[in-house]
């Protein structure tokens, strides 16, 4: 018999609730696979996606954002993988070549990757997300999954997938969909579930200018996370079905979701009960990055005292190709010549000669020089920043050459000549808007 004890439920009173066994022997994931949704641009995230697909952008020092996916099925006893890729792909397929390459087939574990390719019908990209899995169904078959849980490969969190697995066969349901807890407010810019109090999806709304609340808490609303949990064969005939129908466009969220909203059971599992934090995270952590704001303030987040993500948390690691390089170097120690990091995050690689850096994170193999000073600075790898620099709350590119003696963050109107500035200040930096300020000096 499962135990029970004392806890808080989603409305914060205390409630028995279940504490689900845990053990190896009974994980739903040994026979589940995860599919991952990677083949997006991300196009509000302007030139940092010109040369890679969204889910391959850098994050958080060392890491890609897909790694936040892989790493979460990983964790949660899923061996069974699926990427599905389509823009700018290469970057992302080298990085999981290099990154994810552990897994063994011997041990009935793998990693799909899976690119848009021409099929029979002469189709040669993926119409929409539910085609990217109709397309790839001769594959999943030979693997023979029982469950599949559908993921998207752009967003920053961590949570346990059996958690939501064991929701999906508890409740019987055709489809369970992982919602995030927000404010009415927030929520009017997502697709949003109205739920039942046994948690049955009743309608969903897409970016209602009026969400529908939670029962018991009519302040917040459900918000789709695009998080899918089907039985296999289920959605098999489902796709199927759907890949005849000439009115569709083939997406999760625009058709097969409300499809069975109305006609099948569609349950909500709430991100807060399967969310996995190691204690300091004050609330549960989800980010979708996908503007240059929203990128800055993550990867910022990240150096602050108790960060709202704890990326350190030994028992839910977060993992990612492991490029060899040494410790990050910090030399000269002379008035205004100091090298120097405070509320920082410095990767291996870095040589940090002679500069002032505060509240920045840089990634492998970044490179300052004297007299620079670096404030919210986020600097991708192999960066170089040359003397007399001065950047404030700016995104640079991977291997962007800083010139000598160039501002950044302190002219508004010189800065959105040059740069792409935003609506609240930061400025994304690449090589060729770097190269045209050059030019005209």
């Amino acid at each position: 018999m499962p135990a029970t004890g004392i806890g808080k439920n989603r409305c914060g009173s205390e409630e028995e609730t279940l504490l689900v066994d845990r053990s190896p022997n009974t994980r739903l994931a040994q026979n589940a696979m995860a599919f991952i949704l990677a083949g997006g641009r991300g196009s509000r995230l302007m030139e940092l996606t010109d040369r890679r697909a969204k889910p391959a952008v850098f994050f958080g020092g060392k890491s890609r954002i897909i790694d936040f996916a892989l790493s979460n099925a990983m964790n949660s006893g899923i061996r069974k993988i699926g990427v599905a890729t389509q823009y700018r792909a290469h970057s992302l397929i080298r990085h999981l070549q290099r990154g994810w390459s552990f897994f063994r087939a011997e041990r009935n574990e793998f990693l799909d990757i899976m690119p848009a390719s021409q099929q029979p019908s002469g189709e040669s990209w993926y119409l929409g997300t539910a085609d990217a899995v109709t397309q790839n169904i001769d594959i999943i078959d030979g693997y023979e999954p029982e469950y599949i849980v559908i993921l998207a490969g752009d967003h920053i969190y961590k949570m346990d997938y059996e958690l939501m697995l064991r929701q999906h066969v508890e409740t019987g349901a055709d489809v369970t969909v992982g919602c995030l807890t927000l404010s009415r407010k927030e929520a009017s810019s997502f697709g949003v579930m109205a739920v039942d109090e046994a948690s049955n999806i009743k309608d969903f709304v897409e970016k209602p200018a009026d969400p529908p609340s939670i029962p018991g808490n009519p302040e917040m609303s459900l918000a789709s996370m695009g998080i899918y949990v089907f039985d296999w064969k289920f959605l098999r005939n489902l796709l199927r079905e759907d890949a005849e129908n000439a009115g569709s466009s083939h997406d999760f969220g625009k058709d097969l979701i409300p499809y069975l909203v109305k006609n099948g059971k569609a349950v909500a599992h709430y991100f807060s009960d399967s969310c996995v934090t190691s204690g300091y995270e004050k609330e549960p952590y989800w980010r979708d990055v996908g503007t240059v704001d929203a990128f800055w303030e993550a990867n910022i987040d990240l150096t602050d005292f108790v960060p709202n993500l704890d990326i350190f948390h030994e028992e839910w690691p977060i993992w990612t190709y492991g490029e060899v390089v040494p410790p990050a170097k910090f030399v000269h120690n002379q008035e205004n010549r100091r090298g120097s990091a405070v509320n920082s995050m410095v990767s291996g690689g870095c040589i940090i000669s002679g500069t002032n850096i505060e509240r920045s994170l840089l990634f492998t193999k970044c490179h300052t020089h004297s007299y620079s000073e670096l404030f919210g600075v986020v600097a991708l790898p192999s960066v170089v920043v040359n003397r007399h620099a001065r950047l404030s709350k700016v995104v640079v590119d991977r291997g962007v050459q800083i010139p000598e003696g160039l501002v950044v963050g302190e002219d508004p109107v010189e800065d959105a000549r040059w740069f792409r500035r935003t609506a609240t200040g930061i400025c994304l930096i690449t090589q060729p808007m770097v190269d045209a300020w050059s030019a005209a000096r």
